[in-house]
């Protein structure tokens, strides 16, 4: 990325570590540099775990390479240059990550020059000119280096300190690590209680009554809540002698139409790519884990293909639409696709542009660059390919359907337990969908073998559509009427899909997308972490995959066990502490404030766990189990 800036810019000339020309020097770092002190750093005695000593709180935080030669290297390169410049442009990340990167090298070089801020959201020529043409204010990106400060000394104070604490107060192995983390910690306790939950889980019986009607199944119709001797609001009887009653009631009587409802409805086109709703895709479709998809975006990005990757929104700004023209036609392979639109004034839906849902980038799009024969791996062209469709796709028209519902009844005399007649009578209904238009589901079936068949979040089909006989009401005839027992069943393990998504909701079941877009603020961790988090749990051995499903350890259950503090293990309340770092990247929370709160926190944590008198028996989980 270095080295095209440089290109841009006329820095042709290669030197060790940077490039030179034209006035300037572009030079670069090789991730994190620099990083937080470690405890033993502040004061020689915190180098020994002692429980006597926590909570470390150190006086001021500071910041020290990390102890690599070639990062030490190419740092003197940087504060060399940077110690003679007339001024800097920083070119990091437009993001939290990115802007504390280089703030640390800044502060570690002693850099006292003037600072501009080079904010873009593609690696594309035309994009580097004119971020280049509009360079910012170091000082309009204050708050977001202190929301990433934040998060970093909040990471520290509760990571160093909770990990020593639950280490040495519980510990049963001499040389075993409690490994306690702000987001770690409550990811961790959502799979084990999900787990549990499984664990606890008690089956209930209960019965279905159908029935065949001109080769279409229908369902026992749901019933009120409590109305007595019918089926319960999902449609289920939950009383063996009920059913077979009702079965014996219609099985030898005729079918009869009670009543037919058609409906119209429109169908958007999914929305665009944010990071976690593309990990999420990439995980039910390719069976990527979080982290794989990460790495594929965060390449396609910088060989510039797609837009910047670590995003939490589905929305792009008003000013990228006269924009969208020109990238359709970049993307040459997809040009069957794109021609019906060309020619024509492109949609601008407001579920697709709103300035007013995008803070520092929009969604996640690509840029234009011809794809055909680029330098793409294989996984990296599935990953643009769903890239590619989304954003074609939200030019297209709405999907058109009809939905169909019919009700029917069987109804007979029957003999009550006093001998005397009465009638009774089932009622059942079939619902049928069928695609008028398929607008915009074009752009996802084009070149596939065989149409797709919508997904939920755990990769399960959901309902196909089916197109129902011409019914007329009052029509009657034989049927072929089936009673099946069947039992309740539990919750599904997470998968990395679902677990994004809880990650993303703080732990709420919620399926609504502008709900989902609600929650995101709450939500734990940030678009770029939520991989990592789900990595170090697996380095950790708290959790192992089982096909897509995510398992709890022993040592993952007793640790989360262990732990009696409500805001280290519950998703709902770190959720918090994550919308206050987004606060005061808003300006609307203060940062002196936040590291405060945490310092209270973490020492009532220490005194909490100190006088616990509980001695758990944990055994820790063979690596390989």
């Amino acid at each position: 990325m270095g080295r095209d800036i440089a290109r841009i810019l006329g820095a042709n000339v290669a030197h060790d570590g940077y490039m030179e020309g034209n006035g300037y020097q572009v030079t670069w770092t090789f991730g994190h540099l620099c990083t937080l002190k470690e405890p033993q750093d502040y004061t020689p005695w915190w180098k020994q775990w002692n429980l006597d000593d926590l909570p470390m709180i150190p006086q001021r935080f500071g910041i020290k390479l990390i102890n690599n030669d070639g990062y030490e290297k190419q740092f003197h390169t940087i504060e060399r240059l940077m110690q003679a410049a007339e001024g800097i442009v920083n070119c990091g990340d437009a993001g939290q990550e990115g802007e504390l990167i280089q703030r640390w090298v800044m502060q570690k070089a002693q850099a006292k020059c003037p600072v501009k801020r080079l904010w873009i959201s593609s690696m594309t020529d035309e994009a580097i000119r004119e971020g280049f043409a509009n360079l910012k204010s170091q000082d309009e990106y204050q708050s977001l280096y202190e929301a990433g400060l934040c998060r970093a000394i909040g990471d520290w104070l509760l990571g160093m300190n909770a990990t020593r604490l639950y280490t040495l107060k519980y510990r049963q192995a001499q040389r075993q690590v409690l490994s306690i983390g702000r987001v770690q910690t409550p990811t961790l306790a959502m799979i084990v209680n999900r787990q549990l939950e499984i664990q606890n889980f008690k089956p209930e019986q209960y019965w279905v009554l159908a029935t065949v009607y001109r080769d279409t199944l229908f369902t026992l119709k749901q019933s009120d809540e409590g109305e007595e001797g019918a089926a319960n609001s999902k449609g289920r009887i939950t009383n063996e002698e009920e059913g077979r009653k009702a079965f014996e009631l219609i099985k030898d009587r005729d079918f009869e139409v009670t009543g037919l409802s058609k409906k119209a409805g429109t169908e958007a086109p999914p929305r665009l790519f944010d990071l976690t709703s593309l990990q999420v895709e990439c995980n039910k479709k390719f069976s990527f884990s979080a982290d794989e998809t990460l790495k594929y975006i965060q390449n396609l990005y910088e060989k510039k293909f797609t837009t910047y990757p670590r995003v939490d929104t589905t929305y792009l700004s008003d000013d990228i639409y006269p924009k969208c023209p020109s990238i359709l036609q970049g993307l040459i392979p997809y040009q069957p696709l794109i021609q019906p639109l060309m020619g024509t004034t492109l949609k601008k839906s407001k579920k697709v542009f709103d300035t007013s849902k995008v803070t520092d980038h929009h969604a996640i799009i690509p840029t234009g660059m011809n794809p055909a024969g680029g330098d793409m791996t294989f996984n990296e062209k599935k990953v643009f390919d769903l890239i590619a469709r989304r954003f074609i796709a939200v030019f297209y028209p709405d999907c058109k359907f009809a939905t169909t519902t019919v009700t029917g009844k069987v109804e007979a005399e029957e003999v009550s337990a006093q001998g005397k007649p009465r009638k009774g009578k089932v009622e059942f209904k079939a619902s049928g969908k069928q695609i008028l238009e398929q607008g915009w589901r074009d752009v996802m079936n084009w070149g596939h073998a065989a149409k797709e068949a919508p997904t939920d979040d755990e990769g399960n089909k959901k309902e196909e559509e089916r197109t129902l006989p011409d019914f007329k009401k009052g029509e009657r005839g034989p049927h072929t009427p089936t009673l099946t027992e069947k039992w309740t069943q539990p919750p599904k393990h997470y998968t990395e899909a679902t677990l994004l998504r809880a990650m993303e909701t703080a732990g709420k079941n919620v399926t609504d997308e502008e709900l989902r877009d609600a929650l995101k603020e709450n939500g734990i961790g940030r678009p770029s972490t939520r991989a990592a988090i789900i990595e170090t749990l697996f380095k950790r051995n708290y959790i192992r995959k089982e096909r897509k499903s995510l398992i709890a350890t022993d040592t993952g259950i007793q640790l989360i066990s262990l732990i009696h503090n409500d805001l280290l293990k519950s998703a709902e309340l770190t959720g918090q502490w994550e919308k206050k770092l987004r606060e005061i990247e808003a300006h609307k929370y203060d940062a002196q404030q936040f590291i405060y709160e945490l310092k209270q926190m973490v020492w009532q944590l220490v005194q909490q766990v100190k006088a616990d008198t509980y001695r758990p028996n944990l055994q820790p989980t063979p690596p390989n189990a």
